[in-house]
């Protein structure tokens, strides 16, 4: 199976660089209707047989406006939702470093199994978030659609979408540092009988 992972387009939000977790329900700006636009044509050939999003409307939008080009309806799955992370809800990112700069601190260089301030912790986040993506993989294997060509499109968040490719390519989540995945970035991951491997990530080239 193919599993094509979205991050969601822009919101005024990302625009105005204010932390948005999974408690914050921001609808997608001009710029960001226009990203889901732009990756639905993208998107527009390849054999999807499913789309899931999360429920957030910033993601269910982006996966409606792909899902438009398949004839598919998108399925909502809470699993996918961003990373809760508590306090840091609707901060400016530019005030994060006098705010919560111990803990932040502390979080970057031991966070994986740490939650944040009434928030959650990345281990959390991939736990939930990789149970969708088994689930998926186990229905595709008993599908009457079952090929190693099928095609499944995820739409979700920065965090979920990392913890999903860290997971899946059996990655330490501390690793996550090292990736940047941008507004609209596109991520592939090839599932075989060998395990997963990574053959597209953060595309935006569209």
């Amino acid at each position: 199976m193919k599993l094509i992972l979205v991050r969601h387009g822009e919101t005024h939000w990302n625009k105005d660089g204010i932390v948005q977790g999974g408690d914050s329900d921001i609808e997608l700006n001009d710029t960001g209707l226009e990203q889901a636009r732009k990756l639905a044509a993208f998107l527009k050939n390849e054999p999807i047989i499913v789309i899931l999003s999360s429920p957030l409307q910033r993601a269910v939008a982006t996966a409606e406006v792909i899902a438009s080009q398949h004839q598919l309806s998108v399925e909502i799955d809470q699993g996918l939702r961003e990373l809760k992370v508590g306090d840091l809800e609707g901060v400016s990112i530019s005030n994060l470093r006098t705010t919560f700069s111990r803990f932040l601190l502390q979080w970057w260089q031991d966070g994986e199994a740490m939650k944040l301030p009434n928030g959650e912790s990345l281990v959390d986040l991939q736990q939930r978030a990789w149970k969708v993506i088994e689930g998926l993989l186990e229905r595709h294997k008993t599908s009457p659609e079952h090929n190693k060509d099928a095609t499944a499109v995820v739409v979700s968040h920065y965090f979920v979408t990392l913890a999903i490719i860290l997971k899946a390519l059996n990655l330490p989540l501390d690793c996550f540092i090292k990736f940047k995945l941008d507004l609209g970035g596109v991520s592939i991951l090839e599932f075989r009988d060998y395990g997963a491997r990574l053959v597209t990530f953060n595309d935006t080239s569209y």
